[in-house]
């Protein structure tokens, strides 16, 4: 089976930009605090572009805080989703790798689950060109710790599935790790643990609208999921699964 590109992979929300709203977990407020510590000011009153920004998750968490927000998404099926849920939070079509943002217009841009989408020899120097003067950079990914015994299980399950020799791709670290392979940003990183309680439904509906499902053929994805939920019933007999998440969040910060 041939693999999927990169680029399939990113477009592949736009189909699935309902199923990603009402599945995917949010951001728990204690990363809303270290962004505010780790870029040293408050997000109340901020003027912040969040990129890459989806069905607009973190932006209305963002908006929430008192942030002055702009979203920037690139799919037709996500903006539009964004649009139903942030009728009143302007959004420009557009991505990380060429901003549609004037230079020195933004105090903060941030990217939740977005950076690993562009090509940071492109992506760094447009955040630094539409940053104000000590403006900063944020990114974040909510990533599967592999010391909780049952997401390391379902972890290996989904790595043999797609045939692949190492952890499952969303490894914590995985995505930081290669956000800025030249030192160019002099990223500070942390990492925040939560959980949250759904319905097995919803979490497999989760897992379903990553992009790695989300390409996968019809007839290997449904033998997957009846599969994985048999696996998991086995641990969460009631029905109720706890999400745990590490957030892995990486704050840049540019000279006054």
């Amino acid at each position: 089976m041939t693999a999927p590109t990169h680029t399939a992979r990113a477009h592949s929300f736009n189909t699935a930009a309902a199923q990603y709203a009402a599945n995917r977990p949010s951001y728990p407020p204690a990363l809303l605090d270290a962004v505010e510590e780790l870029t040293g000011r408050s997000l109340c009153g901020a003027r912040v572009a969040d990129i890459g920004a989806g069905t607009g998750i973190a932006t209305g968490l963002l908006r929430a805080r008192g942030s002055d927000v702009i979203a920037v998404e690139p799919g037709s099926g996500m903006a539009a989703e964004f649009r139903r849920t942030h009728p009143d939070v302007p959004l420009v079509r557009g991505d990380g790798n060429r901003l549609p943002l004037a230079s020195a217009s933004v105090d903060l841009l941030t990217y939740a689950q977005s950076w690993h989408w562009t090509d940071p020899a492109r992506s760094i120097p447009e955040a630094l060109r539409v940053l104000r003067p000590g403006g900063a950079i944020a990114l974040w990914w909510n990533t599967n710790p592999g010391d909780v015994p049952w997401i390391a299980e379902a972890g290996a399950r989904q790595a043999a599935h797609f045939g692949l020799d190492t952890e499952a791709d969303e490894k914590p670290g995985t995505y930081a790790d290669v956000a800025d392979p030249e030192g160019r940003l002099g990223l500070t990183r942390r990492t925040l643990r939560w959980s949250r309680r759904v319905p097995l439904d919803t979490h497999l509906a989760n897992l379903g609208s990553h992009s790695a499902f989300l390409v996968d053929s019809e007839e290997r994805r449904t033998a997957y999921f009846a599969e994985e939920r048999a696996h998991l019933l086995k641990v969460f007999p009631d029905g109720i699964v706890e999400e745990t998440y590490d957030v892995d969040l990486s704050v840049a910060r540019t000279g006054a």
